[in-house]
């Protein structure tokens, strides 16, 4: 059985995360951490890394960015791996977790939804194949609460396109302030924000008088908490340092 340590343990998907872990024979939920601690249910909650000294086989973060340093120091300390389901890091911090993959395996990823992933490798298909004979646009949405925008998905949406495209993309972000024609080299990135949508992402190619879209709908936290557990346990298994995303758990899986 894998002992897992929840960071954000108190907020939605921590609390989702724990759901899930409950109802899983191979794991177990161990000890909570969260800068507003409350009382869970099975686990303790601690309010820093460093007031926790449970041990466990993995970390799954789903808290804030401002987290990061001190998670990723209490996890270098303890060789402990740790899955970082956060969005919104600053390059200053994509740089560190860099440098904390070094000593230990880390998994991150800005969505942790198999559904996610495989529309990552459709799009990028799809944008070999069109090319440059199709616009590429993608329109995010999600509830009133999340902070960063773009998502992180869909920046990782973005890139899987730019990366199979014959030519360097630019993202556009915002075109209210700009009265020009879209530029053929641009991919556009919407977001929208209301209510409690969980999480849409959609990406359009439009060519001359067709259009291409492929979305994904998540219906509820569950799916991200699901790829999260999956995760931990497939890090927890890991003994080399380094980053680890979604493509190496799928892989994994196949090979069982």
């Amino acid at each position: 059985m894998r002992k897992i340590i929840i960071s954000g343990c108190c907020g939605h998907m921590g609390r989702v995360v724990a759901d899930i872990c409950a109802d899983d024979p191979d794991v177990e939920v161990v000890a909570g951490i969260d800068l507003l601690p409350q009382p869970m249910d099975g686990f303790p909650v601690f309010s820093t890394p460093a007031a926790c000294g449970v041990e466990a086989d993995a970390v799954i973060d789903f808290s804030h960015p401002a987290a990061l340093e001190g998670l990723l120091d209490f996890c270098t300390a303890r060789k402990l791996p740790i899955v970082l389901a956060t969005t919104g890091y600053s390059e200053e911090q994509l740089t560190r977790i860099k440098e904390a993959a070094k000593s230990i395996p880390v998994f991150r990823s800005a969505n942790m939804s198999l559904g996610v992933n495989v529309l990552l490798e459709l799009v990028k298909r799809a944008a070999a194949l069109l090319g440059e004979d199709f616009d590429v646009e993608i329109e995010e949405r999600h509830h009133r609460r999340k902070l960063d925008a773009p998502s992180g998905t869909a920046l990782m949406l973005a890139d899987a396109a730019a990366q199979a495209l014959p030519y360097e993309a630019e993202y556009v972000y915002d075109r209210h302030s700009v009265r020009k024609p879209r530029d053929r080299r641009e991919i556009g990135i919407s977001s929208l924000r209301g209510g409690t949508i969980v999480g849409d992402h959609t990406v359009v190619f439009a060519g001359r008088d067709e259009v291409i879209e492929i979305s994904h709908h998540a219906a509820s936290r569950e799916v991200f908490a699901v790829g999260a557990v999956k995760a931990a346990k497939f890090l927890a298994g890991v003994e080399a340092p380094g980053l680890y995303n979604m493509s190496h758990l799928i892989d994994a899986e196949k090979g069982n």
